[in-house]
């Protein structure tokens, strides 16, 4: 059921490796050995989503899905931390050549394993809803709620929470706060009935793991550096002194020239690299291998066809995940299609600053959590 319902996805993603495919094929990417690169990752996250939608079709198997990706997020956040907190500051297994001090987890860039968390919380905290009962709220049901069987998801959250804050990521970490209040307030307005009882789950959330929990690990460092984050390029006397984001800024500005120029056809996906020292300045004083804005990035590199295709993509599973999350008869339904709106929510706010979608780890668990909103709504087996 869900597989044929998703039929509008599968053909958009489709449709966006056809364009990649003509792309390369004839000769109007600008880098035509990574447009051939991302026409094979393409290919193979679109049947990826197809996979997933045809195999995981009971409620069971949807569940140990979303485990497996809390599983990733919390060894990923416990292996970053640990690093972090014994100074042995390993990154893939090996000694980190950089951002010691930060949480990264086996990838690279602390921003990428922050872009992983929102994702892998979204799922714990949409598969904590999805499995809650309806028993009159009490002491001995909050009690039991923090200590029972679910209480390992809340453990692993609570792990992901510490994670995220030993990343010291700026928008990772507001990513996550607004996407969970953004998708608690479609809820609870979507179920009014049970409101108190969500409020009160979802500010046990915040209150225990990003008061209580994360005061230890660093959380009034995250505070000072979002505060400290500059608005506003520093001028004296008509000369900058102190440049917003350190050049991110410009790369924004030379990255609208390229889409002007390349909007139509795109450049070629994953050309951004190639193209981008043709328009940048000198006052660009770092090597950018992205522009930083996931959005802007795939509009360059795909023009409007392909990001005509992606746009409908998202908001065609964004929009069936809204529709399992605000269904009122039953909790399952909405409590996974919360995994899907909170984590897309997440990943779309820290894509305007960063460059998440372009790797491949969290693109993957970005379509495993796209066909959660289809899977919460259509799937018709629930053993």
């Amino acid at each position: 059921m869900a597989f044929i319902k998703a039929k509008p996805a599968i053909i958009a993603l489709v449709l966006v490796q056809f364009v990649v495919a003509v792309q390369y094929f004839a000769g109007w990417s600008l880098a035509p050995s990574e447009t051939f690169n991302h026409l094979l990752m393409g290919s193979a996250y679109t049947l990826l989503f197809m996979l997933v939608l045809d195999l995981f079709t009971t409620r069971r198997s949807i569940n140990l899905l979303l485990g497996a990706v809390i599983l990733s997020g919390t060894f990923q956040a416990f292996y970053g931390s640990t690093m972090v907190l014994s100074g042995l500051e390993w990154g893939f297994f090996g000694i980190k050549e950089y951002m010691h001090g930060l949480a990264t987890g086996t990838f690279v860039n602390r921003n990428h394993l922050a872009g992983h968390l929102e994702i892998s919380a979204a799922c714990g905290i949409g598969l904590l809803l999805a499995l809650r009962d309806h028993r009159t709220l009490s002491l001995q049901s909050i009690i039991t709620w923090l200590t029972g069987p679910k209480a390992l998801i809340r453990i692993a959250l609570a792990i992901m929470v510490i994670g995220l804050v030993l990343t010291r990521s700026r928008m990772g970490n507001i990513a996550f706060v607004s996407s969970m209040l953004i998708t608690g307030a479609i809820l609870a307005l979507a179920n009014p009935k049970y409101r108190f009882k969500l409020a009160i789950i979802l500010a046990s959330l915040l209150i225990i793991d990003l008061l209580i929990v994360s005061q230890y690990f660093g959380l009034d460092e995250l505070q000072q550096r979002i505060v400290n984050t500059q608005i506003d390029d520093k001028v004296v006397g008509g000369e900058v002194l102190i440049k917003q984001n350190v050049n991110r800024d410009e790369v924004l500005d030379y990255s609208i020239i390229l889409l002007k120029q390349h909007a139509l056809i795109g450049s070629g996906a994953g050309s951004f690299e190639v193209i981008f020292s043709s328009v940048a300045g000198p006052d660009i004083t770092h090597h950018f291998e992205h522009a930083h804005n996931d959005f802007i990035q795939f509009a360059i590199e795909y023009g409007i066809p392909g990001s005509t295709a992606l746009i409908f993509f998202v908001l065609y599973t964004f929009y069936n995940g809204t529709k399992a999350l605000c269904l009122p008869g039953s909790t399952y339904r909405s409590g996974i299609g919360f995994a899907c709106v909170m984590g897309l929510t997440a990943i779309a706010i820290h894509s305007m600053a960063d460059f998440n979608l372009q790797i491949p780890a969290n693109a993957a668990t970005v379509i495993i959590l796209s066909t959660s909103g289809l899977l919460a709504r259509f799937h018709t087996r629930t053993n």
